[in-house]
């Protein structure tokens, strides 16, 4: 019989009932470190007093009203993400993959209005990750994400990560876009270097094609920087953002350039729930501190010190962890054992990480961590590390 819960999680054995900071208490009573912070969500930690005065006194005000009505909350939101970025209109979403979406259809959108319909395609790259809708499975195109579910959605070019010669290759007069994760999280941690970046940002521009970056699980500081293709000094057309925007209230957003978003008119996109008061609430206050340049540094600094922990936890166990990689405070490490097993162990450590492609484990700990929290984490990572190399 098929169980009260759709069987699509393999869910680990834990319940978590209180969030306080970069803490989990489970039913039991036991406390864990929460280096996953709900994949890069909660990116203020759990139950953070000023995101909880933000909701709880929009809530008392007013709940939804729908996209029929202006929404102050919203629009406050959207001149501050302006503010803050390249962009210069904002279009509010639930989440990441109804952002991958509306990022498809923007730019597709551009060139019918410009009188090349035939520019359809979209250029992605393997170990890419934009969600679970059709538009973000066949955006992916791995068979994990793909398989049973055809047909697929048609359109999209997928080429090897970092294949600089198949890329040049793939151009031509139907491409519309190129769709790249600044760093590739659910692909194993894996940055674009700067200088991909640029050289990504010229081709566009040479050819005439849009940029569009997914910063759904790297962007809101996760970097050190509030949204990390900003180490590259280069800008997109469009981006995709979600995950720590809301600091764990469900909220995503896509920025565009006016020009990008130019075929975007009345009627041609919606959302029932997007920019909810709720949501554009709790957002203001994430963005109030994590835009914060001395926010910004503390990020820096609490990931050089993580890091350079990590090191050292990895020359402890080489018959366990490989290397260390990422970018601020989205960190991977390359493990020798099974991830899933480094994982589980963990569970018994009491800290939690995230598994991820090329047997990887993420750390993705809430922005505002401790630097005493950053050492018990370590800690808690070598009594994992130790119990799977003793198994």
């Amino acid at each position: 019989m098929i169980p009260a819960l759709l069987p699509t999680y393999a869910r680990a054995p834990l319940s978590f009932v209180k969030g306080e900071g970069a803490w989990l208490i489970e039913a039991d009573g036991r406390r864990f470190l929460d280096l996953g912070a709900g994949i890069a969500v909660n990116a203020l930690g759990h139950a953070h007093p000023p995101l909880v005065k933000a909701l709880t006194d929009q809530a008392n005000a007013l709940w939804h009203t729908s996209n029929l009505y202006q929404i102050p909350q919203q629009q406050a939101l959207a001149e501050t993400l302006i503010d803050l970025s390249f962009a210069d209109t904002v279009f509010f979403t639930n989440s990441g993959t109804e952002a991958c979406e509306l990022a498809v259809k923007m730019a597709r959108k551009y060139f019918f209005e410009k009188g090349q319909p035939e520019r359809t395609d979209i250029l992605t790259f393997s170990g890419s990750f934009h969600g679970r809708s059709s538009a973000g499975i066949a955006a992916a195109g791995s068979e994990k994400m793909t398989k049973g579910f055809g047909p697929l959605l048609p359109g999209f070019v997928h080429l090897d990560f970092a294949d600089h010669d198949a890329l040049n290759a793939a151009i031509n007069d139907r491409v519309a876009a190129i769709l790249i994760e600044p760093v590739q999280g659910e692909g194993g941690i894996r940055p674009v270097p700067d200088q991909c970046l640029k050289g990504l940002r010229d081709l566009c521009d040479e050819h005439g094609i849009l940029l569009i970056f997914d910063e759904v699980q790297c962007g809101v500081a996760r970097t050190g920087k509030l949204f990390a293709h900003e180490w590259a000094g280069v800008s997109p057309d469009i981006m995709m953002v979600a995950k720590g925007i809301g600091g764990g209230f469900p909220i995503g957003a896509v920025l565009a350039t006016e020009e990008a978003a130019s075929g975007m008119v009345l009627g041609t996109h919606g959302s029932t729930y997007g920019g909810n008061p709720l949501g554009c609430a709790v957002g203001r206050a994430v963005l109030d501190e994590v835009a914060d340049p001395a926010f910004l540094d503390a990020v820096n600094r609490k990931a050089g010190m993580f890091r350079q922990k990590l090191e050292g936890l990895i020359a402890e166990h080489p018959e366990v962890f490989e290397s260390v990689r990422g970018s601020g405070l989205m960190l991977g490490i390359k493990c020798k054992a099974a991830n899933t097993d480094i994982v589980s162990a963990g569970y018994d450590a009491l800290v939690l990480t995230v598994p991820a492609a090329d047997n990887v484990i993420r750390l993705l700990p809430p922005l505002n961590i401790s630097e005493d929290e950053i050492a018990e984490a370590i800690s808690r990572l070598d009594a994992a590390a130790t119990a799977v190399k003793a198994a």
